[in-house]
């Protein structure tokens, strides 16, 4: 039982506790050690004595920061990284003991020919510099497995690329090829991210041709009150089948619609939004739940006036609250796109979504294409 974390480790003991979400798994799954691997080399996150480093975007070619000097990670709207080092950033959120298989001890381990005891440790934390890493990771925490009972660990997607490694290795696990990315028609994409990485993919695409809508969101906070974030008032889906008219004739056109929360950091709404937040004593999720609401339910509700076959939802805060309002209920990998960002078929019973492809693409994910190019 994997819980899948984001790769830069957003979370505090407040808003998105790991920490927490370990003390529940932890006993629920009788898991004595707690494996935690938040280093992803295919995604440009390393992990070193403990440390985390994050390429300045994922699926690019970016400098790389350690992760309280990440110019994105420490100025995130909700969890702004102030610690890279995931035991004393963890150990805010749970008093567990951690622990740290470094880098040092992953390389020795071909040499090694006793048995790794993890058992000093409530939570093992894995240092990762490449892919090879991940291997070797894999082949630990598999061991840590009984037919008896289930392994609960924590971590980004590297516990996949590490378990699916070793499998391979091993003959348990055969890797599909035979991929197929291909789409017809208009594609809708809807951004709530606040990230320069997204800001450039927005400014790219708007540039080759994708029509730009950019939310009112100032106004929006100006009207929203706690009783409309929390339940179904009708004021969100009023102002989103406004938006939903012109994402309609948009694709109508044959064009692709994007819209758009921010184009960056600096970009005024976010500030402006901010502060209106600030003067109802909103807490810093609310950005996240009431511009997540908006653009699902935009998007669900232009799927039910015209056709399309694929929707970009792009912001990792916003994600959870979009699924929510176009009523996902689960989602099937078809292709990888992106390191981090795979095209997977939508399952929404009863919503004009089900059925139709959507890839969830985190502020940092992607190339400066990432738009045009799905």
């Amino acid at each position: 039982m994997h819980y899948k974390v984001c790769s830069t480790f957003d979370s505090s003991p407040t808003i998105g506790s790991i920490g927490k979400a370990i003390d529940i798994g932890a006993a629920v799954f009788k898991t004595a050690t707690v494996p935690l691997l938040a280093a992803a080399p295919h995604l440009g996150r390393y992990c070193l004595f403990g440390n985390l480093f994050a390429r300045m975007g994922i699926g690019t070619e970016g400098e790389i920061f350690r992760l309280d000097r990440h110019p994105s990670m420490r100025n995130h709207p909700t969890t702004p990284a102030d610690e890279s080092d995931i035991r004393l950033h963890l150990g805010r959120q749970t008093i567990k003991n951690i622990g740290l298989f470094d880098i040092l001890e992953l390389q020795k381990l071909p040499q090694e020919t006793k048995a790794v005891d993890f058992s000093t440790s409530d939570v093992v934390l894995f240092d990762a510099l490449t892919t090879e890493d991940l291997k070797s990771i894999g082949k630990l925490i598999d061991g840590q497995a009984t037919d008896s009972e289930t392994l609960f660990s924590a971590g980004s997607s590297a516990i996949e690329m590490a378990l699916g490694a070793y499998w391979q290795e091993s003959g348990l696990l055969q890797q599909q090829s035979d991929w197929n990315t291909g789409t017809a028609g208009p594609v809708i994409v809807a951004s709530g991210s606040c990230s320069a990485v997204t800001a450039g993919q927005i400014g790219y695409a708007l540039n080759r041709g994708f029509v730009g809508l950019a939310i009112d969101t100032i106004s929006l906070a100006e009207q929203v009150s706690a009783v409309d974030l929390e339940s179904d008032t009708g004021l969100i889906r009023s102002v989103a089948e406004t938006y939903a008219l012109t994402v309609s004739a948009i694709i109508a056109e044959g064009k692709n619609p994007l819209i758009h929360t921010s184009l960056g950091n600096d970009d005024s709404r976010v500030a402006a939004t901010e502060c209106v937040f600030r003067e109802k004593g909103f807490g810093k999720s609310a950005t996240a739940m009431l511009y997540g609401k908006l653009l699902g339910e935009i998007v669900r509700i232009a799927a039910e006036n015209t056709n399309f076959q694929r929707i970009i939802i792009a912001g990792g805060d916003t994600s959870s609250y979009a699924a929510r309002a176009m009523g996902i209920e689960a989602v099937e990998m078809i292709a990888p796109l992106s390191p981090g960002a795979p095209l997977c078929k939508v399952y929404a019973p009863g919503s004009a979504v089900d059925q139709l492809e959507l890839v969830f693409k985190g502020g940092q994910v992607g190339k400066i294409d990432f738009f045009t190019s799905n």
